[in-house]
């Protein structure tokens, strides 16, 4: 259902990807959009091995929730800030992308408890994370995708 990579070479293991999804910060989520653009737009997530999953928190209303409830699939890419290339203008990235089905979190205390640990991974002070979540969680949602497919690659510039 997925293609391999043609550059298979470059290709990283899913534990790499793994690692890349548990410590890098924001990603790209891309959705079918307005008709039918590519609608691609920054994130912050949090990723959850055991139920392989990522997770986002967003608004109750705009461009994203119409785009996932018109079409679930989407896919969401990440990469690390890269290695430079000593006495060379190359720049080394790894990058990661993930392909699912994505929707939003109905059971609203599992909601809650998502998005404190998303909210754990950003806060620098955790103390703080309580009070945002009493204050600004009635105006969220939590998403979730499914990951179906996951691939890394090393680009190595030249």
């Amino acid at each position: 259902m997925f293609r391999k990579m043609r550059r298979y070479k470059q290709q990283v293991s899913t534990e790499k990807c793994k690692e890349l999804l548990n410590t890098q910060w924001r990603g790209v989520l891309s959705l079918l959009g307005d008709n039918d653009y590519p609608y691609g737009v920054p994130m912050n997530f949090y990723y959850d091995e055991n139920d392989n999953a990522l997770y986002f928190h967003c608004a109750k209303e705009g461009h994203k929730l119409d785009a996932i409830n018109k079409h679930n699939k989407c896919s969401f890419t990440l990469f690390d800030s890269g290695v430079k290339s000593e006495n060379h203008w190359s720049l080394n990235i790894t990058s990661v992308i993930v392909f699912g089905k994505i929707s939003v979190v109905e059971n609203a205390e599992l909601a809650y408890e998502i998005i404190t640990k998303l909210a754990q991974k950003y806060f620098l002070d955790k103390n703080e994370v309580e009070p945002e979540m009493q204050k600004h969680f009635k105006n969220a949602l939590c998403l979730k995708l499914t990951i179906e497919h996951i691939s890394g690659k090393l680009v190595n510039e030249s």
